[in-house]
């Protein structure tokens, strides 16, 4: 007998589902993973060696379980770049955003309790809330994908989640929320709960406009999570931090494992956070590229959702996986995300993305000839 996870004794909730995951193909032009395409420069590979070796001498003992080094410099980041002074106590940090979210539902969330987000969205968000045993709402969005706000308002007066998802700019369709979306938002769920609003802004840093940083006064309730895996370029190194009132920070560590965070990691974010303005130059870089793939696609003739992230969701295709194949076919590997007739393409490095532009051009000029 060879039993697979439903033979197992796993939760209810767990059986029939699947892991998330993206296709990791060896294609020429990989652009399905919204990773920074540009490797780190070399005068930062040399800090981050020198880091890890002091660091290495001392990995007989445990990391700084709190990493008070790393939550300083951070919240220095923040302060200069969000538009709102954080200090050490605002910020938490962990091994990815990922598990920050998971964190925040141990803490907030769990048996009994219920998380909403408004989808088509970040669907860890949904699958964290799963593995916490936390309920699942499917809020909803607009036909432009942007929050139908008279509609979530409802749907939180009347499910009174625990924990409400906002995520900006938006995972996969690229378009940001405005803060007076997000105040109205917190508004409603103060009045059905209390309960926390945590704000994703994985991918702020591409964003045209500003953080919503300073919606953190006076909002007790309120968390603005970030990850250092895009505008950092750094998605192999796995660090994502939050901020938020100083009792959410305790809270979160009461549910954290103990030295969650190795001293190899927070010395090589400390590395990075130390070359912060030569980083954000590639954001800038990527920003203009982005803006060129809304350009051209449009001039194709695809729809193409307003981006505010370091990618880009166009069609319509009659079957988007079809169309994702032939895509593949001609070496560019882009995301099919299930959002009907649509898929979504990372921006990439200048050659990259004329790679993937020549490929959707062939593809629209199959499909108006067959059609």
């Amino acid at each position: 007998m060879n039993p697979g996870i439903d033979d197992l004794p796993v939760r209810d909730e767990l059986r029939g589902k699947s892991p998330y995951g993206a296709p990791q193909l060896d294609v020429p032009v990989r652009l399905n993973t919204n990773e920074n395409p540009y490797p780190l420069p070399e005068p930062l590979v040399e800090r981050i060696t020198e880091r890890v070796r002091e660091a290495a001498r001392d990995l007989n003992r445990y990391p700084d379980r709190d990493a008070v080094e790393l939550r300083t410099a951070l919240a220095a980041y923040l302060t200069r770049t969000g538009g709102h002074r954080v200090g050490v106590e605002n910020v938490w940090a962990a091994n990815g955003s990922n598990e920050v979210i998971q964190q925040l539902l141990q803490a907030f969330g769990g048996p009994g309790r219920t998380a909403i987000g408004f989808e088509p969205s970040y669907s860890m968000h949904a699958l964290i809330a799963r593995g916490t045993g936390t309920g699942w709402i499917s809020g909803p969005r607009g036909e432009d994908f942007t929050i139908d706000l008279p509609a979530a308002e409802k749907a939180i007066a009347e499910h009174r989640p625990d924990v409400v998802f906002v995520t900006t700019p938006n995972n996969p369709t690229g378009n940001a929320v405005p803060a007076e979306t997000v105040i109205a938002l917190y508004d409603a769920a103060q009045a059905a709960k209390p309960s926390m609003v945590v704000v994703d802004e994985a991918y702020i840093e591409f964003s045209h406009g500003a953080s919503l940083l300073p919606l953190l006064e006076g909002r007790p309730h309120l968390v603005v999570s970030r990850t250092m895996s895009k505008a950092f370029g750094a998605a192999g190194l796995r660090l994502g931090y939050l901020a938020a009132h100083p009792a959410v920070v305790d809270a979160v560590q009461l549910v954290r494992l103990p030295y969650h965070l190795s001293a190899i990691t927070q010395v090589t974010a400390l590395a990075a956070l130390e070359h912060t303005d030569t980083l954000l130059k590639y954001v800038e870089q990527l920003k203009g590229e982005r803006d060129r793939l809304v350009t051209e696609l449009r001039a194709m003739g695809y729809e193409v959702t307003e981006s505010d992230a370091n990618f880009v969701q166009f069609g319509r295709f009659a079957d988007s996986h079809a169309a994702w194949r032939r895509i593949l076919d001609r070496g560019v590997l882009v995301r099919d995300n299930g959002v009907p007739g649509r898929l979504r393409v990372s921006a990439g490095t200048p050659a990259e993305n004329d790679a993937f532009l020549d490929a959707v051009r062939d593809l629209k000029n199959e499909q108006e000839q067959s059609g």
